[in-house]
């Protein structure tokens, strides 16, 4: 018994007007405490967020003095990694640091 035989055309389709949108974006912030040393939030933003210690500084200050500041502004994933892992080294140290993040 013969099958037919059937021809299957593919067709590409493109669509050009279609625009690839950019993820949204999140800042991460540092809040202040009593507790948490100066020098180990300098050392979560030069480890962390990759901060020169110039700006690890000027961020850390900005923490102490104004209540909070902006470590960075990442896409969701990076910004929530980066979120968890300040919570677990801070809690490794016995600091109570809080660590958020919010959309740009």
């Amino acid at each position: 018994m013969n099958l037919p035989d059937t021809k299957v055309k593919k067709q590409t389709v493109s669509r050009e007007n279609e625009k690839n949108e950019e993820p949204p974006m999140y800042r991460v912030l540092l809040h202040n405490d009593d507790y948490t040393s100066m020098e180990f939030v300098v050392k979560i933003l030069e480890t962390i967020f990759n901060k020169s210690t110039e700006a690890a500084t000027i961020i850390m200050l900005k923490v102490h003095k104004e209540g909070m500041g902006i470590c960075g502004v990442y896409t969701c994933e990076i910004a929530e990694t980066k979120v968890k892992t300040v919570h677990l080294l801070a809690k490794e140290m016995g600091f109570p640091l809080k660590c958020t993040m919010e959309i740009a």
